[in-house]
């Protein structure tokens, strides 16, 4: 049995924090506003599996309100995501996932995000796919206030 699975996260641009996406740190004077590292990519990931395998979304695991989240790298919060779903007796097959982002450019980091993306999935980078467009202008995202990310994964029942 195949089930699929689409998350979506948003976080605002904030001054003096540290930008991830995809596990990968980029060299930049601003990062997410959030409770953990705010990397929206690896969140609508997160949101993406649980729902495939029908079970409460990340919040409901992780929730912004308890302090033992605060700060945490989401690769962590991922790799737990998978542990819940093996439970379950789920297999993750693939994950396409889009970044939505004015700024920074995306591209030569998408390597690095696969790589430990894999990592934290136990998938072969080559099973991640990740792509990055802008909103052209439109509306937060489009002003570079803040970054976007959509996921869609393919699970089966082992």
């Amino acid at each position: 049995m195949f089930r699929i699975g689409h998350g979506y996260d948003i976080h605002r641009i904030a001054k003096a924090r540290v930008l991830v996406l995809g596990g990968v740190t980029f060299d930049t004077d601003y990062g997410l506003e959030g409770h953990s590292d705010a990397d929206c990519l690896t969140h609508a990931i997160c949101d993406a599996l649980l729902g495939a395998a029908g079970l409460p979304d990340i919040g409901h695991f992780f929730p912004p309100s308890d302090p033992a989240y605060k700060g945490i790298n989401s690769q962590l919060l991922l790799s737990q995501v998978i542990a819940e779903l093996k439970k379950h007796h789920f297999q993750v097959i693939n994950i396409d996932s889009t970044l939505i982002a004015e700024k920074p450019k995306i591209l030569a980091h998408v390597p690095a995000m696969k790589i430990a993306l894999a990592a934290s999935t136990g998938l072969n980078p080559s099973a991640i796919g990740i792509k990055a467009t802008t909103n052209e202008g439109i509306d937060d995202i489009g002003l570079g206030l803040a970054i976007a990310a959509h996921a869609v994964v393919l699970i089966q029942h082992a």
